[in-house]
């Protein structure tokens, strides 16, 4: 028989490969304190592992996979020289435009270790494989030599499984426990008289009706609605009702579900009921006096409910629990919010909504929390019920529905995201890496069953995770390692679906090499991370240490290990050169930073976001983007999807930056854009895209531009069209002039610039500098 060439083969290749090919521009030397404009003008790109072209180019997408090193150290004590962090960063169900499926009776795995098979593994022949991560080899099925894409026989390298870094299968029954669950949607609102106050019933249920026909699932989908205030109202939807039946329990000591059989009932053959509860919810409470929020009882009683079926909870609240099991009192203290001192209160009151968390993973239970408040309501223990059950947290400071237009407005549109987004049931995930490499910490909201096992009852295309890594044995006679997430759901058409993911990275035993391979963005995000779970359990002082530690260790193994002739300043590789002003920026961000006022909740929220974001929307939280949008006729147009885009330079984050004759964008991430317009900006630029005639002339509260027929119109929307559509969530826009109340917002942001209680940039870098020359 003729002798056949396999692709995934040649990885002994490798062993010829210098990284220095690569490296100097990432290794390019840069006195931090002589060169001041670092920012490329754009986005920065995830640095590419250096790997044969023919390996690279089947490589996990960086947005759903990454490492902080695309160079992993031979040795533990190698890493521990280089002071580095290694860590994953995970993307796992991101929406994709283009993803593989596909069907098989029986799925190709490594009998010793359970990988999926994947482009990195290695034919020994056209009948053995053998396994990337524990080298096994293993034979290969006979269904697997015919490849279904090509339809041909006898080319199993071919097939997609081993041609794509990501890809779905559909699983058959072996991977499933039980039948696949329905899609099962529980609303459960509080409407005491704080709530009704708000609005925010309203546009829950006129979304819930604009989106009901869009909500994922099949012909056995099926809702319910819990409403609560001091005691809890169910609603009674079975189908031969003429209208739905409102049932009340009133002693929230003793929770029971007085017709179990008919609160969660099938949307498609209820839905009449179902519009009609909805269209007449907003009136039933409007003249209530009830203040008092049984949430914890509410939750208990969500719980039973649920329990049968497993699926999705989401939960309204607009203060403080205050009536039965999982009632808290207030812990803010308003005198504390800007002092210097410790943070206190940032851990939970109470493990109730804890241990209810972890009761409703154990059914298949997410819940989602939306807080709607402008007084404290402890999300730092709250937050709880999400965290442990893979739900997700939505915070609306201040929130009522005529005072705050923007909120409003960003609160439908989120709703609209959350109703119809993709989403995953009764899910598991696991990371498995090539032997030698061990995970140690997670970072996201799930519960971890067993070592390397996470539980999420739900998974949504708008979670990021991430995992620490150490290395237990060395890598000695590798030239790659792998890693595998493999997470294994129900669709919400009732499919048991596994979407594996697969990164190669290649080892190298040079502490350069591994400087060379440093993965900025994604060190910042596992720091941030990591900083988070440090403000927890230990204090926010010691988290705020360990993040300037992070940069002053790198900066000086790079210092000692790499430079071969010592220089004078603060010297970092070209790769590195911004991890001190992300570093900078997460110290001034609402989650780290001191003496400025932050409420509780806020702080809080901020580190749920940056816990659970993906990287790509974590960094504008780290870091926003700013540009200058009366320049953009000048500025490098690009063609996406036929329409012409400008990409206005991003700016450094100063106040040097801001000229009054100019007018700049802000953009947050997934918040809010500010669009700064400067007191002496050009008329002609305000008439063109504000449509008023003088700077006297800009409306307070601002939040759409409106559409002109104007050049400079078209190009400004455009350009901030573009810029939305990047994101899940629905950023609204602020239009600010010197005088705004929202200046202030923006000037926090200005990361680079000195304030009473932050160094500026430059003296953030003496104090480095200081440290490093010790």
């Amino acid at each position: 028989m003729a002798k056949m060439k396999f692709p995934a083969f040649f990885i002994s290749s490798l062993a010829a490969l210098s990284l220095q090919a690569q490296a100097p521009e990432a290794l390019r030397v840069v006195n931090l304190l002589q060169e001041r404009n670092l920012l490329p003008p754009g986005p920065i790109p995830a640095p590419t592992p250096c790997l044969p072209q023919d390996l690279q180019k089947l490589n996990c997408n960086p947005e759903v996979f990454r490492c902080t090193l695309t160079s992993i150290p031979q040795t533990q004590s190698l890493l521990n020289k280089a002071r580095l962090p290694l860590g994953l960063l995970l993307h796992p169900f991101k929406d994709l435009s283009q993803l593989p499926v596909v069907t098989s009776s029986s799925i190709v795995r490594c009998r010793s270790c359970r990988t999926y098979i994947n482009p990195f593994v290695s034919f020994l022949d056209q009948r053995r494989w053998k396994c990337n991560l524990c080298y096994r080899v293993n034979d290969v099925p006979e269904e697997f030599m015919y490849n279904p894409v090509s339809r041909s026989y006898g080319e199993p390298h071919k097939r997609p499984e081993v041609q794509n870094a990501t890809i779905e299968f559909i699983a058959p029954s072996e991977y499933m426990l039980r039948p696949p669950q329905p899609a099962v949607y529980l609303f459960v609102l509080d409407v005491s008289h704080n709530a009704v106050e708000t609005g925010y019933i309203d546009v829950v249920c006129q979304s819930l009706l604009e989106n009901l026909n869009s909500l994922p699932g099949d012909s056995r989908t099926k809702i319910g609605f819990i409403t609560f205030d001091s005691m809890i109202h169910f609603y009674n939807l079975q189908e031969g009702l003429s209208q739905p039946q409102m049932l009340i329990v009133s002693d929230t000591e003793d929770i029971f579900l007085p017709t179990p059989d008919s609160l969660l009932v099938n949307l498609s053959e209820c839905k009449e009921l179902v519009q009609d509860l909805l269209k007449s919810l907003p009136q039933m409470f409007a003249k209530t006096m009830e203040t008092q929020s049984a949430l914890g009882p509410a939750l208990q009683a969500a719980f039973k409910l649920m329990s049968p079926t497993g699926g999705r909870v989401s939960i309204f609240q607009t203060q403080l629990p205050t009536l039965g099991i999982g009632a808290l009192g207030s812990r803010e203290d308003p005198n504390q919010r800007s002092s210097a001192k410790d943070v206190q209160h940032l851990s939970p009151a109470t493990d109730f909504y804890k241990k209810l968390a972890l009761d409703c993973s154990g059914q298949q239970v997410a819940v989602d929390l939306f807080l709607l408040s402008a007084q404290y309501c402890d999300l730092a223990t709250l937050g709880c019920i999400s965290r442990y059950s893979a739900g997700s947290v939505f915070f609306y400071p201040s929130y009522h529905n005529q005072h705050t237009p923007a909120q409003t407005e960003r609160f439908q549109k989120d709703l609209k995201r959350y109703l119809t987004r993709k989403i995953g049931f009764e899910a598991v995930m696991r990371i498995r890496c090539t032997k030698g490499l061990s995970i140690h910490t997670f970072h996201g909201n799930f519960f971890v069953r067993s070592t390397d096992l996470l539980s999420l009852p739900n998974i949504n295309p708008d979670a990021g995770f991430a995992v620490q890594m150490s290395i237990e044995e060395n890598l000695l006679d590798m030239q790659v390692v792998s890693f595998q997430a493999a997470l294994l759901y129900t669709s919400s058409k009732g499919e048991r679906r596994i979407r594996v993911h697969t990164l190669c990275l290649p080892v190298v035993n040079s502490i350069s090499d591994i400087f060379a391979g440093a993965d900025v963005q994604a060190i910042t995000g596992l720091l941030a991370s990591m900083a988070v779970d440090r403000s927890v359990t230990a204090s926010l002082t010691d988290a705020r240490d360990a993040m300037t530690n992070a940069v002053i260790d790198s900066l000086t193994s790079y210092r000692t290990s790499v430079l071969a002739i010592q220089q004078p300043g603060l010297l970092a590789p070209a790769c590195l050169r911004l991890l001190p002003l992300y570093i900078l920026g997460l110290l001034k961000q609402k989650a780290f930073r001191t003496g400025t006022s932050t409420r509780l909740d806020d702080r809080v929220f901020a580190m749920c976001q940056l816990k659970c974001q993906p990287l790509a929307y974590l960094m504008y939280l780290v870091h926003p983007s700013l540009y200058r949008l009366d320049t953009l006729i000048n500025e490098g147009p690009q063609n996406i999807d036929d329409h012409i885009i400008s990409q206005p330079r991003v700016l450094q984050l100063s106040v040097e930056k801001l000229i009054r004759e100019g007018v700049f964008l802000m953009d947050t991430g997934s918040v809010s854009f500010y669009f700064w317009v400067g007191r002496n900006c050009n008329p002609v630029f305000l008439r063109q895209v504000l449509g008023v005639q003088s700077y006297a002339d800009v409306p307070l509260n601002m939040n759409h531009l409106p559409e002109l027929d104007t050049a400079e119109s078209g190009r400004t929307r455009a350009f901030i069209g573009w810029l939305r559509e990047q994101r899940p969530f629905y950023s609204v826009l602020h239009v600010i002039g010197e005088e705004s109340p929202l200046k202030s917002i923006f000037m926090q942001n200005m990361i680079e610039d000195r304030t009473e209680s932050a160094l500026s940039y430059y003296e953030f870098l003496l104090h480095v500098q200081q440290q490093v020359s010790k």
